[in-house]
């Protein structure tokens, strides 16, 4: 069974920063993509950023030059920096996982959401 458990959501001031984790387990094979989306209040969920097997990234334009995300191989973690925060980027985060599996199957996760609340 596979989980993805993400962390270090909170309140901070606009201006602030803040860095998000998220943890991958089960039995995984080999990871297309593993990313970020959000959602805020009365809106669809969004791709924030978003890491692509061969190293290639993908930003929304809302967050080039603040957020940056980050992996970690070896611990099917990856993390999203986020600086020079504003009120749009309050919403609910979540962790998103396109991956293949021991049983060979392709499947995708979401983790449960952490809130991200930026205080103007």
């Amino acid at each position: 069974q596979v989980q993805l458990v993400e962390s270090g959501g909170g309140l901070v001031q606009a201006g602030g920063s803040l860095r998000l984790s998220c943890v991958a387990s089960g039995s995984i094979v080999s990871i297309n993509t593993m990313g970020w989306y959000r959602q805020a209040p009365g809106k669809q969920r969004e791709p924030v950023a978003v890491w692509r097997s061969g190293g290639s990234t993908n930003y929304a334009d809302s967050v080039k030059g603040r957020f940056t995300i980050s992996r970690d191989n070896a611990k099917n973690m990856v993390y999203l920096q986020m600086n020079n925060l504003k009120s749009e980027d309050t919403a609910v985060y979540y962790c998103n996982l396109d991956a293949i599996y021991v049983s060979g199957i392709r499947s995708g996760y979401w983790g449960q959401g952490t809130q991200v609340t930026v205080s103007s």
